[in-house]
């Protein structure tokens, strides 16, 4: 089985002692290849549609349908969990764009990507069974929500906090609790109530449901 070939790069290199100013020889690396990342993830992936278990695949399972060597495997991941993180972030869909025009609008679109993302949990197969391994793993849950699930957070409270700008809602109340009033009922009937349906139209319901309840009185519009 062929091997994926690596390109070697430059590493950097301090001056030698008593030579300041002077550059040391380049030492000679092996830089990450993407190509093989995409190969071992891909392998990792192609597995699971077989049928394979997560506790079926070893690391040199992966590395033999990869068409890499074990050692290329280990350089990337200390382990099988991490490379289900990464696996799992492969299988992400890139959050919306937002025009920045409508606090509703970019509400409603940010709700319509948690649904879509609760449908293709639902539909996958493989994707359930790879959230449930990162799940178990709390350090790699965490390192997850750091560094996919947060950014998405803050986007929903830039779009808040541009609506108490704009006078849309009130702001006698805690940003963070507002938007957990936005994203709470979708999630509960996407992971806690997987029984109840995700129908279209349900983001432009439950953002105007809410906004009707945050939106500023009389009194406070004054």
């Amino acid at each position: 089985m062929s091997r994926t070939a690596e390109e070697p790069e430059a590493a950097a290199a301090a001056a030698r002692p008593g030579q300041p100013g002077q550059p040391a020889p380049e030492r000679r690396g092996r830089p990450r290849s993407a190509a093989a990342d995409s190969a071992i993830i891909e392998a990792v992936l192609h597995l699971l549609e077989e049928g394979a278990s997560i506790g079926d695949l070893s690391m040199e399972r992966i590395a033999r349908q990869a068409g890499v060597g074990k050692a290329t495997v280990y350089r990337r991941w200390p382990g099988k969990s991490a490379l289900m993180l990464d696996v799992m972030r492969s299988l992400d869909i890139p959050p919306p764009q937002l025009n920045g025009d409508s606090v509703r609008d970019d509400l409603v679109a940010l709700l319509e990507f948690l649904r879509r993302r609760g449908l293709a949990k639902r539909s996958s197969a493989l994707l359930r069974t790879i959230v449930s391994h990162v799940q178990a793993q709390p350090e790699l849950w965490a390192e997850y929500h750091e560094t996919v699930v947060r950014a998405r957070h803050e986007a929903l409270l830039a779009v808040l906090r541009r609506g108490v700008a704009r006078g849309e809602i009130r702001a006698d109340h805690d940003i963070g609790t507002i938007a957990d009033l936005f994203v709470g009922p979708m999630l509960a009937r996407a992971i806690l109530h997987d029984w109840k349906e995700l129908p279209e139209g349900l983001a432009e319901d439950i953002v105007d449901m809410v906004l009707e309840g945050v939106r500023p009185g009389p009194a406070a519009a004054d």
